[in-house]
Protein backbone atom coordinates (compact mmCIF):
# COMPACT_ATOMS: atom_id res chain seq x y z
CA UNK A 1 0.00 0.00 0.00
CA UNK A 2 1.92 3.11 -1.18
CA UNK A 3 1.26 7.12 -1.03
CA UNK A 4 3.55 9.62 -2.46
CA UNK A 5 3.42 13.52 -1.37
CA UNK A 6 5.55 15.95 -3.23
CA UNK A 7 6.28 19.53 -3.34
CA UNK A 8 8.62 22.22 -5.12
CA UNK A 9 10.73 24.65 -3.73
CA UNK A 10 12.96 27.49 -4.35
CA UNK A 11 16.88 27.97 -2.61
CA UNK A 12 14.76 30.87 -0.73
CA UNK A 13 12.12 28.09 0.33
CA UNK A 14 13.32 24.55 -0.49
CA UNK A 15 11.24 22.03 -1.07
CA UNK A 16 13.01 20.01 1.82
CA UNK A 17 11.21 22.02 4.31
CA UNK A 18 8.61 19.11 3.86
CA UNK A 19 11.03 17.42 6.32
CA UNK A 20 10.47 19.45 8.68
CA UNK A 21 6.84 19.37 8.04
CA UNK A 22 6.56 15.91 8.20
CA UNK A 23 8.48 15.63 10.95
CA UNK A 24 10.49 13.00 9.02
CA UNK A 25 14.20 13.33 7.91
CA UNK A 26 14.98 13.28 3.91
CA UNK A 27 18.24 11.53 4.69
CA UNK A 28 16.72 8.73 6.72
CA UNK A 29 14.72 5.70 6.16
CA UNK A 30 12.55 5.38 9.28
CA UNK A 31 9.77 2.38 10.43
CA UNK A 32 6.67 2.41 12.46
CA UNK A 33 4.48 -0.10 13.97
CA UNK A 34 1.10 -0.13 13.22
CA UNK A 35 -1.46 -1.52 14.39
CA UNK A 36 -2.18 -4.05 11.29
CA UNK A 37 1.70 -3.87 9.81
CA UNK A 38 5.23 -2.17 9.01
CA UNK A 39 5.04 1.74 7.74
CA UNK A 40 7.93 2.86 5.90
CA UNK A 41 8.76 6.50 4.96
CA UNK A 42 11.30 7.31 2.71
CA UNK A 43 12.04 10.16 0.34
CA UNK A 44 12.98 9.20 -3.60
CA UNK A 45 14.09 12.58 -4.30
CA UNK A 46 14.88 15.03 -1.79
CA UNK A 47 16.25 18.41 -3.40
CA UNK A 48 15.47 22.47 -2.93
CA UNK A 49 13.45 22.35 -6.15
CA UNK A 50 11.56 19.05 -5.69
CA UNK A 51 11.22 17.17 -2.45
CA UNK A 52 9.01 13.65 -2.41
CA UNK A 53 8.18 11.39 0.54
CA UNK A 54 6.53 7.95 0.15
CA UNK A 55 4.69 6.07 2.75
CA UNK A 56 4.69 2.18 2.31
CA UNK A 57 2.30 0.20 4.40
CA UNK A 58 3.10 -3.40 4.50
CA UNK A 59 0.40 -4.95 6.07
CA UNK A 60 0.52 -8.35 7.34
CA UNK A 61 -2.80 -9.87 6.51
CA UNK A 62 -2.90 -12.81 8.63
CA UNK A 63 -2.31 -10.51 11.24
CA UNK A 64 -5.45 -8.78 9.69
CA UNK A 65 -7.30 -11.55 9.30
CA UNK A 66 -6.72 -12.51 13.47
CA UNK A 67 -7.72 -9.46 14.56
CA UNK A 68 -11.07 -9.13 13.15
CA UNK A 69 -12.05 -12.97 14.26
CA UNK A 70 -13.47 -13.50 17.67
CA UNK A 71 -14.82 -9.80 17.74
CA UNK A 72 -18.60 -10.29 16.97
CA UNK A 73 -19.59 -7.09 15.05
CA UNK A 74 -15.88 -5.92 15.08
CA UNK A 75 -14.92 -8.09 12.58
CA UNK A 76 -15.25 -6.65 8.80
CA UNK A 77 -17.74 -8.71 6.21
CA UNK A 78 -14.85 -7.85 4.08
CA UNK A 79 -12.36 -10.69 5.75
CA UNK A 80 -15.25 -13.08 6.91
CA UNK A 81 -15.53 -13.58 3.34
CA UNK A 82 -12.20 -13.16 1.63
CA UNK A 83 -10.04 -14.62 4.95
CA UNK A 84 -6.54 -14.61 3.70
CA UNK A 85 -6.54 -13.35 0.12
CA UNK A 86 -7.92 -9.87 -0.09
CA UNK A 87 -6.45 -6.43 -1.34
CA UNK A 88 -5.92 -5.21 1.54
CA UNK A 89 -2.03 -5.11 1.52
CA UNK A 90 -2.11 -3.25 -1.74
CA UNK A 91 -5.18 -0.95 -2.21
CA UNK A 92 -5.39 2.31 -0.07
CA UNK A 93 -8.03 2.16 2.09
CA UNK A 94 -9.03 2.54 5.82
CA UNK A 95 -5.66 1.15 6.67
CA UNK A 96 -3.78 3.45 4.83
CA UNK A 97 -6.14 6.88 6.40
CA UNK A 98 -5.04 4.70 10.00
CA UNK A 99 -1.69 4.72 9.08
CA UNK A 100 -1.51 8.37 8.17
CA UNK A 101 -2.92 9.67 11.78
CA UNK A 102 -0.20 7.59 13.27
CA UNK A 103 2.44 7.95 11.68
CA UNK A 104 1.75 11.70 10.40
CA UNK A 105 0.25 13.16 13.79
CA UNK A 106 2.22 16.27 14.33
CA UNK A 107 1.73 16.84 10.69
CA UNK A 108 -2.05 16.64 10.97
CA UNK A 109 -2.31 18.88 13.72
CA UNK A 110 -0.11 21.39 12.24
CA UNK A 111 2.70 21.50 14.73
CA UNK A 112 6.57 21.81 13.96
CA UNK A 113 8.57 23.20 17.01
CA UNK A 114 11.85 23.67 14.69
CA UNK A 115 9.88 25.73 11.97
CA UNK A 116 6.75 26.88 14.11
CA UNK A 117 6.24 29.10 10.98
CA UNK A 118 5.97 26.34 8.31
CA UNK A 119 2.73 24.37 9.00
CA UNK A 120 0.17 27.92 8.41
CA UNK A 121 1.96 28.29 5.26
CA UNK A 122 0.14 27.26 1.89
CA UNK A 123 2.32 25.58 -0.93
CA UNK A 124 2.28 23.60 -3.97
CA UNK A 125 1.16 19.54 -3.15
CA UNK A 126 1.10 16.80 -5.58
CA UNK A 127 -0.36 13.68 -4.26
CA UNK A 128 0.00 10.24 -6.03
CA UNK A 129 -2.41 6.61 -4.90
CA UNK A 130 -1.58 3.61 -7.53
CA UNK A 131 -4.13 2.25 -6.16
CA UNK A 132 -7.38 3.16 -4.14
CA UNK A 133 -10.77 0.87 -4.24
CA UNK A 134 -13.93 3.45 -5.71
CA UNK A 135 -16.47 1.53 -4.82
CA UNK A 136 -20.02 3.37 -5.42
CA UNK A 137 -22.70 0.75 -6.49
CA UNK A 138 -25.68 3.16 -6.43
CA UNK A 139 -23.49 5.97 -5.78
CA UNK A 140 -21.20 6.68 -8.92
CA UNK A 141 -17.80 5.09 -8.01
CA UNK A 142 -14.48 5.21 -10.16
CA UNK A 143 -12.42 7.95 -11.41
CA UNK A 144 -16.35 10.27 -10.90
CA UNK A 145 -16.50 9.95 -7.19
CA UNK A 146 -12.89 10.98 -7.01
CA UNK A 147 -13.60 14.31 -8.75
CA UNK A 148 -16.92 14.94 -6.78
CA UNK A 149 -15.32 14.32 -3.57
CA UNK A 150 -11.78 16.17 -4.33
CA UNK A 151 -12.25 18.99 -6.85
CA UNK A 152 -14.93 21.13 -4.77
CA UNK A 153 -11.58 21.58 -2.12
CA UNK A 154 -9.74 22.76 -5.01
CA UNK A 155 -7.30 20.04 -5.95
CA UNK A 156 -6.60 19.01 -9.77
CA UNK A 157 -7.97 15.46 -10.07
CA UNK A 158 -6.13 12.95 -12.43
CA UNK A 159 -8.18 10.22 -11.84
CA UNK A 160 -8.06 6.72 -14.21
CA UNK A 161 -9.55 3.46 -13.74
CA UNK A 162 -7.33 0.67 -13.64
CA UNK A 163 -8.03 -2.27 -16.19
CA UNK A 164 -8.73 -5.92 -15.00
CA UNK A 165 -5.89 -7.06 -16.93
CA UNK A 166 -4.11 -5.21 -19.50
CA UNK A 167 -3.70 -8.19 -21.50
CA UNK A 168 -7.15 -8.24 -22.00
CA UNK A 169 -8.55 -4.70 -22.20
CA UNK A 170 -12.42 -6.95 -23.42
CA UNK A 171 -12.58 -8.00 -19.21
CA UNK A 172 -12.90 -4.05 -18.62
CA UNK A 173 -11.97 -2.21 -15.68
CA UNK A 174 -11.45 -3.41 -11.85
CA UNK A 175 -12.77 -1.63 -8.94
CA UNK A 176 -9.48 0.34 -8.42
CA UNK A 177 -8.69 3.88 -9.35
CA UNK A 178 -5.07 5.43 -10.23
CA UNK A 179 -5.15 8.89 -8.50
CA UNK A 180 -3.23 12.14 -8.55
CA UNK A 181 -4.11 14.93 -6.68
CA UNK A 182 -2.61 18.39 -7.46
CA UNK A 183 -2.89 21.37 -5.72
CA UNK A 184 -1.18 24.68 -6.33
CA UNK A 185 -1.26 26.35 -2.59
CA UNK A 186 -2.65 24.32 0.13
CA UNK A 187 -1.67 23.30 3.60
CA UNK A 188 -0.06 20.13 3.89
CA UNK A 189 -2.20 19.46 7.51
CA UNK A 190 -5.51 20.36 5.55
CA UNK A 191 -4.69 17.80 2.36
CA UNK A 192 -3.63 15.28 5.45
CA UNK A 193 -6.79 15.53 7.62
CA UNK A 194 -8.92 15.31 3.65
CA UNK A 195 -7.17 12.14 2.85
CA UNK A 196 -7.83 10.56 6.33
CA UNK A 197 -12.08 11.27 5.56
CA UNK A 198 -12.13 10.14 1.87
CA UNK A 199 -9.64 7.24 1.36
CA UNK A 200 -12.27 5.08 3.45
CA UNK A 201 -15.20 6.82 1.78
CA UNK A 202 -13.65 6.21 -1.23
CA UNK A 203 -13.36 2.55 -0.58
CA UNK A 204 -16.86 2.73 1.41
CA UNK A 205 -15.69 -0.08 4.39
CA UNK A 206 -13.61 -0.20 7.29
CA UNK A 207 -11.45 -2.68 8.86
CA UNK A 208 -12.80 -1.78 12.14
CA UNK A 209 -16.25 -1.70 13.75
CA UNK A 210 -17.63 1.68 13.71
CA UNK A 211 -18.29 3.04 17.01
CA UNK A 212 -20.06 6.35 18.47
CA UNK A 213 -17.08 7.90 18.63
CA UNK A 214 -16.19 8.01 14.84
CA UNK A 215 -18.76 10.93 14.87
CA UNK A 216 -16.19 13.10 16.31
CA UNK A 217 -13.37 11.96 14.45
CA UNK A 218 -14.91 12.67 10.80
CA UNK A 219 -15.74 15.69 12.33
CA UNK A 220 -12.45 17.10 13.98
CA UNK A 221 -10.63 15.78 10.31
CA UNK A 222 -13.41 17.76 8.67
CA UNK A 223 -13.44 21.28 10.47
CA UNK A 224 -13.02 24.20 8.04
CA UNK A 225 -14.02 22.05 4.47
CA UNK A 226 -16.67 19.08 5.14
CA UNK A 227 -19.84 20.99 6.55
CA UNK A 228 -19.63 23.08 3.36
CA UNK A 229 -18.76 20.51 0.73
CA UNK A 230 -21.43 19.69 -1.33
CA UNK A 231 -21.15 16.34 -1.09
CA UNK A 232 -21.50 16.08 2.65
CA UNK A 233 -23.82 13.84 3.00
CA UNK A 234 -22.06 10.97 0.67
CA UNK A 235 -19.07 11.28 2.87
CA UNK A 236 -20.86 11.06 5.97
CA UNK A 237 -22.81 8.11 5.08
CA UNK A 238 -19.64 6.25 3.50
CA UNK A 239 -17.49 7.17 6.06
CA UNK A 240 -19.65 5.78 8.79
CA UNK A 241 -20.00 2.77 6.98
CA UNK A 242 -23.89 3.62 6.43
CA UNK A 243 -24.95 3.57 10.51
CA UNK A 244 -27.94 5.56 10.19
CA UNK A 245 -28.14 7.05 13.69
CA UNK A 246 -24.48 7.85 13.25
CA UNK A 247 -24.93 9.60 10.16
CA UNK A 248 -27.76 11.47 11.26
CA UNK A 249 -26.41 12.66 14.19
CA UNK A 250 -22.95 14.22 12.54
CA UNK A 251 -25.32 15.71 9.32
CA UNK A 252 -27.16 18.05 12.56
CA UNK A 253 -23.74 18.59 13.69
CA UNK A 254 -22.13 19.86 10.45
CA UNK A 255 -25.63 21.77 9.62
CA UNK A 256 -25.09 23.78 13.11
CA UNK A 257 -21.70 24.19 12.69
CA UNK A 258 -22.32 25.48 8.92
CA UNK A 259 -24.57 27.85 10.39
CA UNK A 260 -22.43 29.16 13.02
CA UNK A 261 -19.82 29.68 10.62
CA UNK A 262 -22.28 31.56 8.13
CA UNK A 263 -23.10 33.73 11.41
CA UNK A 264 -19.52 33.91 13.05
CA UNK A 265 -20.93 32.56 16.01
CA UNK A 266 -20.66 29.61 18.36
CA UNK A 267 -22.23 26.67 17.91
CA UNK A 268 -22.79 26.95 21.34
CA UNK A 269 -24.50 30.16 21.19
CA UNK A 270 -27.21 29.05 18.34
CA UNK A 271 -27.87 25.38 20.26
CA UNK A 272 -28.89 27.01 23.11
CA UNK A 273 -32.07 26.27 23.14
CA UNK A 274 -32.57 23.74 25.75
CA UNK A 275 -29.99 22.16 28.13
CA UNK A 276 -26.79 20.41 26.96
CA UNK A 277 -28.59 17.02 28.04
CA UNK A 278 -32.17 17.25 27.84
CA UNK A 279 -33.81 15.16 30.46
CA UNK A 280 -35.20 11.93 29.09
CA UNK A 281 -37.80 11.87 31.20
CA UNK A 282 -39.33 15.47 30.69
CA UNK A 283 -43.10 15.77 30.71
CA UNK A 284 -45.34 15.38 27.45
CA UNK A 285 -46.57 18.35 26.43
CA UNK A 286 -50.30 18.38 28.08
CA UNK A 287 -53.31 17.14 25.91
CA UNK A 288 -50.92 16.45 22.83
CA UNK A 289 -52.40 14.04 20.38
CA UNK A 290 -52.14 10.51 21.46
CA UNK A 291 -54.26 8.82 18.80
CA UNK A 292 -56.40 6.98 21.91
CA UNK A 293 -59.29 9.84 22.20
CA UNK A 294 -62.78 9.32 20.89
CA UNK A 295 -63.53 10.20 17.55
CA UNK A 296 -65.93 13.22 19.44
CA UNK A 297 -65.49 14.23 22.72
CA UNK A 298 -66.36 17.25 24.91
CA UNK A 299 -65.13 20.75 24.03
CA UNK A 300 -62.66 21.01 26.63
CA UNK A 301 -61.28 17.58 26.53
CA UNK A 302 -57.56 17.62 25.61
CA UNK A 303 -57.42 14.37 24.00
CA UNK A 304 -59.81 15.31 21.44
CA UNK A 305 -57.68 16.82 18.33
CA UNK A 306 -60.15 18.70 17.86
CA UNK A 307 -61.12 20.29 21.05
CA UNK A 308 -59.31 23.84 21.84
CA UNK A 309 -57.03 23.92 24.20
CA UNK A 310 -57.92 22.61 27.46
CA UNK A 311 -58.38 25.65 29.90
CA UNK A 312 -55.72 26.24 32.95
CA UNK A 313 -56.79 24.94 36.41
CA UNK A 314 -60.32 25.91 37.49
CA UNK A 315 -59.68 29.37 39.45
CA UNK A 316 -56.06 29.68 38.13
CA UNK A 317 -55.24 32.46 35.71
CA UNK A 318 -53.40 31.42 32.55
CA UNK A 319 -49.92 31.69 32.44
CA UNK A 320 -48.14 34.26 29.89
CA UNK A 321 -47.09 31.60 27.82
CA UNK A 322 -50.80 30.43 27.47
CA UNK A 323 -52.24 33.55 26.92
CA UNK A 324 -49.75 34.19 24.09
CA UNK A 325 -50.42 30.62 22.14
CA UNK A 326 -54.23 31.56 22.52
CA UNK A 327 -53.73 34.86 21.06
CA UNK A 328 -51.67 33.18 18.19
CA UNK A 329 -54.46 30.62 17.57
CA UNK A 330 -56.90 33.13 16.96
CA UNK A 331 -55.12 35.41 15.05
CA UNK A 332 -54.41 31.92 12.79
CA UNK A 333 -58.26 30.80 12.69
CA UNK A 334 -59.19 34.58 11.43
CA UNK A 335 -56.59 34.35 8.52
CA UNK A 336 -58.96 30.55 7.57
CA UNK A 337 -54.42 29.08 7.44
CA UNK A 338 -54.51 25.76 7.04
CA UNK A 339 -50.90 25.50 6.39
CA UNK A 340 -48.68 26.78 9.02
CA UNK A 341 -44.83 26.70 9.93
CA UNK A 342 -44.01 27.39 13.55
CA UNK A 343 -40.36 29.11 12.70
CA UNK A 344 -37.96 28.93 15.80
CA UNK A 345 -40.63 26.30 17.14
CA UNK A 346 -38.40 25.71 20.30
CA UNK A 347 -39.48 22.20 22.46
CA UNK A 348 -43.02 22.38 20.18
CA UNK A 349 -45.46 23.94 22.55
CA UNK A 350 -47.34 26.06 20.06
CA UNK A 351 -46.94 22.85 17.82
CA UNK A 352 -49.15 20.96 20.19
CA UNK A 353 -51.73 23.66 20.33
CA UNK A 354 -51.92 23.13 16.71
CA UNK A 355 -52.24 20.11 16.91
CA UNK A 356 -55.62 19.78 18.79
CA UNK A 357 -57.04 21.97 15.53
CA UNK A 358 -58.26 19.38 12.99
CA UNK A 359 -57.84 22.56 10.73
CA UNK A 360 -54.25 23.04 10.17
CA UNK A 361 -53.46 20.00 8.09
CA UNK A 362 -49.93 20.46 7.86
CA UNK A 363 -47.56 21.87 10.35
CA UNK A 364 -43.72 22.59 9.98
CA UNK A 365 -41.72 23.32 12.89
CA UNK A 366 -38.18 25.02 12.10
CA UNK A 367 -35.58 25.49 14.80
CA UNK A 368 -31.71 26.25 14.69
CA UNK A 369 -31.20 23.55 17.59
CA UNK A 370 -30.82 20.19 17.16
CA UNK A 371 -31.75 19.42 20.86
CA UNK A 372 -34.80 21.55 21.03
CA UNK A 373 -36.25 19.15 17.95
CA UNK A 374 -35.13 16.04 19.67
CA UNK A 375 -37.20 17.36 22.38
CA UNK A 376 -40.42 18.64 20.15
CA UNK A 377 -40.54 15.23 18.92
CA UNK A 378 -40.07 13.47 22.29
CA UNK A 379 -42.88 15.72 24.02
CA UNK A 380 -45.25 15.17 21.24
CA UNK A 381 -44.91 11.98 20.82
CA UNK A 382 -44.48 11.82 17.37
CA UNK A 383 -43.34 8.55 17.45
CA UNK A 384 -46.57 6.63 18.99
CA UNK A 385 -49.06 9.12 16.77
CA UNK A 386 -51.49 7.11 14.30
CA UNK A 387 -49.62 7.60 10.85
CA UNK A 388 -52.06 10.37 9.31
CA UNK A 389 -51.29 12.23 12.50
CA UNK A 390 -48.18 12.31 12.18
CA UNK A 391 -48.14 13.05 8.63
CA UNK A 392 -49.23 16.27 9.67
CA UNK A 393 -46.22 17.53 11.20
CA UNK A 394 -43.06 17.94 10.02
CA UNK A 395 -39.82 19.30 12.39
CA UNK A 396 -36.90 20.74 10.21
CA UNK A 397 -33.71 22.29 11.36
CA UNK A 398 -32.50 25.79 9.79
CA UNK A 399 -31.36 29.21 10.18
CA UNK A 400 -34.17 31.86 9.73
CA UNK A 401 -32.01 34.09 8.63
CA UNK A 402 -31.35 32.47 4.89
CA UNK A 403 -33.70 31.78 2.41
CA UNK A 404 -35.20 28.39 2.77
CA UNK A 405 -37.34 26.57 -0.35
CA UNK A 406 -38.89 24.45 2.57
CA UNK A 407 -40.91 27.52 4.00
CA UNK A 408 -42.64 28.17 0.72
CA UNK A 409 -46.37 27.85 0.43
CA UNK A 410 -47.60 28.18 3.67
CA UNK A 411 -51.19 29.75 4.49
CA UNK A 412 -49.32 31.31 7.57
CA UNK A 413 -45.96 31.94 9.43
CA UNK A 414 -45.31 32.24 13.27
CA UNK A 415 -42.69 34.05 14.76
CA UNK A 416 -43.19 33.26 18.26
CA UNK A 417 -40.55 35.15 20.80
CA UNK A 418 -37.87 34.92 17.81
CA UNK A 419 -36.91 38.23 16.51
CA UNK A 420 -35.58 39.63 20.25
CA UNK A 421 -33.21 36.83 20.25
CA UNK A 422 -31.06 38.03 16.70
CA UNK A 423 -28.93 40.63 16.89
CA UNK A 424 -30.21 43.68 15.02
CA UNK A 425 -28.15 43.68 11.95
CA UNK A 426 -29.22 40.52 11.04
CA UNK A 427 -32.88 41.23 11.70
CA UNK A 428 -33.13 42.39 7.99
CA UNK A 429 -31.84 39.12 6.98
CA UNK A 430 -34.75 37.49 8.60
CA UNK A 431 -37.67 40.12 7.53
CA UNK A 432 -36.34 39.19 3.69
CA UNK A 433 -36.41 35.34 4.27
CA UNK A 434 -39.97 34.96 5.82
CA UNK A 435 -41.62 38.30 4.53
CA UNK A 436 -39.70 38.57 0.86
CA UNK A 437 -38.59 34.67 0.06
CA UNK A 438 -40.79 32.60 1.94
CA UNK A 439 -43.44 34.71 1.77
CA UNK A 440 -46.52 33.40 3.27
CA UNK A 441 -50.32 34.85 3.39
CA UNK A 442 -50.16 35.90 7.22
CA UNK A 443 -47.17 36.02 9.74
CA UNK A 444 -47.58 36.23 13.72
CA UNK A 445 -45.00 37.72 15.33
CA UNK A 446 -45.01 37.72 18.81
CA UNK A 447 -41.96 39.98 21.25
CA UNK A 448 -41.92 41.23 24.62
CA UNK A 449 -43.12 44.72 25.59
CA UNK A 450 -39.98 46.40 27.19
CA UNK A 451 -41.98 49.21 28.56
CA UNK A 452 -43.85 46.38 30.99
CA UNK A 453 -40.63 44.83 32.49
CA UNK A 454 -40.90 47.60 35.47
CA UNK A 455 -44.14 44.95 36.43
CA UNK A 456 -41.50 42.27 37.09
CA UNK A 457 -40.49 42.73 40.61
CA UNK A 458 -37.91 40.37 40.07
CA UNK A 459 -35.70 42.00 37.36
CA UNK A 460 -33.35 44.72 37.46
CA UNK A 461 -33.97 48.05 35.78
CA UNK A 462 -32.81 47.80 32.53
CA UNK A 463 -32.28 44.05 32.35
CA UNK A 464 -33.95 42.07 29.76
CA UNK A 465 -36.36 38.90 30.63
CA UNK A 466 -33.62 36.12 29.04
CA UNK A 467 -30.21 36.45 28.45
CA UNK A 468 -29.95 35.15 25.13
CA UNK A 469 -32.35 38.14 24.13
CA UNK A 470 -30.15 40.84 22.48
CA UNK A 471 -33.06 43.32 22.28
CA UNK A 472 -36.54 44.28 23.46
CA UNK A 473 -38.97 46.90 22.20
CA UNK A 474 -41.19 49.67 23.28
CA UNK A 475 -44.70 49.50 21.82
CA UNK A 476 -43.37 52.51 19.75
CA UNK A 477 -40.67 50.84 18.27
CA UNK A 478 -42.35 47.51 17.44
CA UNK A 479 -44.96 49.49 15.93
CA UNK A 480 -42.17 51.45 13.71
CA UNK A 481 -40.67 47.85 13.22
CA UNK A 482 -43.46 46.33 11.72
CA UNK A 483 -44.87 49.31 9.67
CA UNK A 484 -41.43 49.29 7.98
CA UNK A 485 -41.65 45.75 7.27
CA UNK A 486 -45.10 46.01 6.07
CA UNK A 487 -44.43 48.80 3.87
CA UNK A 488 -41.69 46.88 2.35
CA UNK A 489 -42.82 43.12 1.57
CA UNK A 490 -46.77 44.36 0.64
CA UNK A 491 -48.46 43.42 3.92
CA UNK A 492 -51.04 45.25 6.06
CA UNK A 493 -50.31 44.70 9.35
CA UNK A 494 -52.47 44.85 12.83
CA UNK A 495 -51.05 45.34 16.26
CA UNK A 496 -52.51 43.47 19.55
CA UNK A 497 -51.85 43.21 22.88
CA UNK A 498 -51.88 40.02 24.38
CA UNK A 499 -51.97 39.73 28.46
CA UNK A 500 -53.43 42.27 31.04
CA UNK A 501 -53.29 45.74 29.74
CA UNK A 502 -51.46 48.07 32.00
CA UNK A 503 -52.75 51.64 32.11
CA UNK A 504 -49.66 52.78 31.65
CA UNK A 505 -46.87 50.99 30.46
CA UNK A 506 -49.44 48.17 28.24
CA UNK A 507 -49.38 44.33 27.74
CA UNK A 508 -46.48 42.26 28.47
CA UNK A 509 -46.74 40.84 25.16
CA UNK A 510 -47.45 42.42 21.88
CA UNK A 511 -48.47 40.65 19.06
CA UNK A 512 -48.49 41.88 15.00
CA UNK A 513 -50.74 40.35 12.67
CA UNK A 514 -49.40 40.69 8.59
CA UNK A 515 -51.65 39.80 6.35
CA UNK A 516 -50.69 39.95 2.05
CA UNK A 517 -53.58 41.94 0.48
CA UNK A 518 -54.74 38.83 -1.14
CA UNK A 519 -55.49 36.83 2.18
CA UNK A 520 -57.41 40.04 3.94
CA UNK A 521 -60.82 41.05 3.59
CA UNK A 522 -60.38 44.67 5.31
CA UNK A 523 -59.18 46.37 1.83
CA UNK A 524 -56.82 48.17 3.45
CA UNK A 525 -53.94 49.32 2.32
CA UNK A 526 -50.46 47.58 2.47
CA UNK A 527 -48.15 49.28 4.92
CA UNK A 528 -51.33 50.41 6.85
CA UNK A 529 -51.09 49.86 10.77
CA UNK A 530 -54.54 49.06 12.96
CA UNK A 531 -54.91 48.99 16.71
CA UNK A 532 -57.09 46.87 18.05
CA UNK A 533 -58.47 46.26 21.52
CA UNK A 534 -56.77 49.02 23.11
CA UNK A 535 -58.48 48.73 26.28
CA UNK A 536 -58.21 46.06 28.60
CA UNK A 537 -59.27 42.96 26.62
CA UNK A 538 -56.06 40.32 25.15
CA UNK A 539 -56.69 39.55 21.43
CA UNK A 540 -58.12 36.00 21.73
CA UNK A 541 -61.53 34.34 21.85
CA UNK A 542 -60.46 31.31 24.59
CA UNK A 543 -58.64 34.10 26.72
CA UNK A 544 -60.24 36.45 29.13
CA UNK A 545 -57.54 38.75 30.64
CA UNK A 546 -59.88 41.64 31.90
CA UNK A 547 -60.27 39.85 35.41
CA UNK A 548 -56.13 39.34 35.88
CA UNK A 549 -55.64 40.70 39.21
CA UNK A 550 -51.67 39.48 39.64
CA UNK A 551 -48.95 40.11 38.00
CA UNK A 552 -47.31 37.08 35.78
CA UNK A 553 -43.81 35.73 36.19
CA UNK A 554 -41.21 36.94 34.27
CA UNK A 555 -40.17 34.53 31.16
CA UNK A 556 -37.29 33.42 31.81
CA UNK A 557 -37.48 29.64 31.09
CA UNK A 558 -41.01 29.89 30.43
CA UNK A 559 -42.30 27.77 27.61
CA UNK A 560 -43.36 29.20 24.10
Amino acid sequence: MFMSISTTGSAESPATDLGFLLHKHPGKVQRFTTSHGEAHVFYPEAGDELCTAALLLDVDPIALVRKGRGKGRGGSPDFALAQYVNDRPYAASSLLAVALRTVFRSAMKGVCQARPELPELARPLRIALPAVPANGVGEGGGPEMVARLFEPMGWRVEAEAVPLDEAFPEWGESRYVRIELAAESVRLSDALHQLYVLLPVLDGAKHYWVAPDEVDKLLAAGEGWLADHPERALITRRYLSRRWSLTRAAMERLELARLAEADDREVEEIDNAVADEPDETAQEIPGAPTGTAPASGNPGNPGNPESPEAPATPGKQPSLAEQRRAAILAALRETGATKVADLGCGQGELIGALLKDARFTGILGVDVSVRALRVAARKLRLERLPERQAARVTLAQGALTYTDARLKGFDAAVLCEVIEHLDLPRLPALESAVFGSARPGAVVVTTPNAEYNVRWESLPAGAVRHADHRFEWSRAEFRAWAERVASAYGYTVELRPVGPQDPEVGPPTQLALFRTAASTDTGTAAGTTTDTAAGTTATTADTDTTTATTTPTPEGGEPR
